[in-house]
């Protein structure tokens, strides 16, 4: 995600941060990453997609989105295929 691109409309930036206020606190509260999304619960979930457990979104700026820990980026048609383990056992 490109911090100076336009946003789509309707959406706005979402700041991701821990859930857990407490451990926030005790760890500086990080802003961990930046989505775009149209409402909170859409941009928690978003932030879930992207691996954060527990995600917490609240509105930022696009200046405060810059010092996000890690930031998304775009690549349109990328689609990570499925990974096959192989099996440990006795095949029959």
């Amino acid at each position: 995600m490109s911090t100076t691109a336009t946003l789509k409309p309707g959406n706005q930036l979402w700041g991701i941060y821990y859930t857990d206020r407490e451990y926030a606190r005790e760890v500086g509260d990080p802003l961990r990453t930046v989505v775009e999304a149209p409402t909170k619960q859409a941009a928690e979930e978003a932030a879930a997609r992207l691996g954060f457990h527990d995600p917490w979104a609240h509105p930022v700026t696009a200046a405060q989105a810059q010092q996000a820990k890690w930031l998304p980026k775009n690549r349109p048609a990328h689609r990570q295929g499925l990974a096959r383990k192989p099996t440990r056992g006795i095949h029959v």
